[in-house]
């Protein structure tokens, strides 16, 4: 580690765990051993049977991804470190390994009967990561951890950023109680669109 960057231990150990984060989403989608497959058409029904196992994958692999840019990006930002803000990182971190439990119970969940927890514990855990992003841009701050004034306006950026996703998934999680289906399509259109406004504004 370069000893002119005193967060470059910090980041390591992040970027390890946001990669354990993303091998833990694959590990639960499995054809079940109780799916009996005789021929290659049992197979493709197998197959299309973890298909929303599939689908809530991709989806957190996106909210992990999103968060692991973000995150980086946040690190471009200062020079220095804090206690606090050590502990707010690692609050956000807590957020990133929780994500892979929800994924499984959604893949698992979300066409029965019985998805509003799942959706609810999904919708939750990103409104939390919102909070977490709120608390690491606060102590940055707070330490007068950024390198300029223009690494400032962007952490106050993140900042609101962070209230917004708080406010918006806190909201979608409580409504998914009656209507769980449509919480989890409306959560995958609003992920599309902070992957394509990072995008948009990584180009800008």
């Amino acid at each position: 580690m370069t000893a002119g960057n005193p967060n470059s231990r910090l980041e390591a150990f992040c970027d390890g765990v946001f990669a354990i984060a993303l091998t833990l989403l694959i590990i639960d989608i499995k054809i079940p051993s109780t799916i009996e497959i005789n021929n290659t058409a049992d197979f493709w029904l197998a197959i299309k049977h973890i298909t929303p196992s599939i689908f809530a994958f991709v989806l957190s692999f996106i909210i992990i991804l999103i968060t692991w840019v973000n995150h980086h990006n946040s690190f471009t930002l200062i020079n220095k470190s804090a206690p606090s803000f050590i502990y707010a990182n690692g609050f956000l971190l807590l957020t990133v390994v929780f994500i892979p439990f929800p994924t499984s119970l959604l893949g698992e969940h979300i066409l029965t009967d019985h998805a509003s927890p799942a959706v609810f514990l999904y919708t939750g855990i990103i409104a939390i990561q919102g909070l977490g992003w709120v608390l690491l841009s606060a102590a940055s701050l707070k330490n007068d951890l950024a390198i300029n004034e223009k690494a400032i306006a962007q952490i106050k950026v993140n900042r609101k950023n962070g209230y917004i996703t708080f406010i918006i998934y806190s909201l979608l999680s409580i409504i998914s109680f009656w209507f769980p289906l449509a919480i989890a399509i409306i959560t995958t259109l609003t992920l599309v669109f902070w992957l394509y406004y990072g995008v948009k504004m990584k180009h800008e």
